[in-house]
């Protein structure tokens, strides 16, 4: 059955480089700018920016779970060494956790939504700040994986494939 899958590149990958990092992005823009959207428009009382707001959460909603299965797979391909397991152990699971708490930000923006559009709840808007947080810490990990572990960078697949890391 292998044989029938595209061999790996020197990144270790089937495809030319990693995906995830480039779906990531977006969404980690579209929360940043989701909840930026809700502070202005709260504290300017312009309501429009709660429109913008909603759909950034929407889409976020959908790329977070593409960025998680890409993640997945190119976890998998990265045959991580010891130094590198516990944080891409940790990035893995807050990926997973925050496609579920973004999911669930954005049905509770939706509620607020379909009741009145005009207002926005203070609790909602200290929940966004957590998430924002969440988002660093969660970045901080990502940068770990790519800039001190090397996970899909050449030299780092070539160590792995002589040997030199267990």
């Amino acid at each position: 059955m292998f044989e029938y899958l595209p061999p790996l590149n020197e990144h270790n990958l089937p495809y030319p480089d990693t995906i995830h990092p480039i779906v990531v992005h977006f969404v980690i823009a579209m929360v940043l700018f989701a909840v930026l959207c809700d502070a202005i428009g709260y504290f300017t009382r312009n309501v429009r920016l709660y429109e913008v707001s909603w759909w950034n959460f929407c889409f976020a909603t959908v790329s977070i779970f593409i960025a998680v299965i890409f993640g997945q797979i190119e976890a998998g391909l990265a045959e991580p060494y010891t130094a590198a397991e516990p944080t891409l152990n940790l990035h893995t699971l807050i990926g997973w956790s925050m496609s579920g708490i973004i999911a669930a930000i954005t049905a509770w923006r939706y509620v607020i939504r379909s009741r009145d559009p005009k207002t926005l709840p203070v609790p909602f808007l200290g929940v966004g700040v957590l998430l924002v947080g969440l988002v660093f810490f969660q970045v901080y990990l990502g940068d770990l994986l790519v800039w001190m572990y090397g996970l899909h960078t050449v030299p780092v697949v070539e160590a792995t494939r002589e040997g030199v890391f267990q």
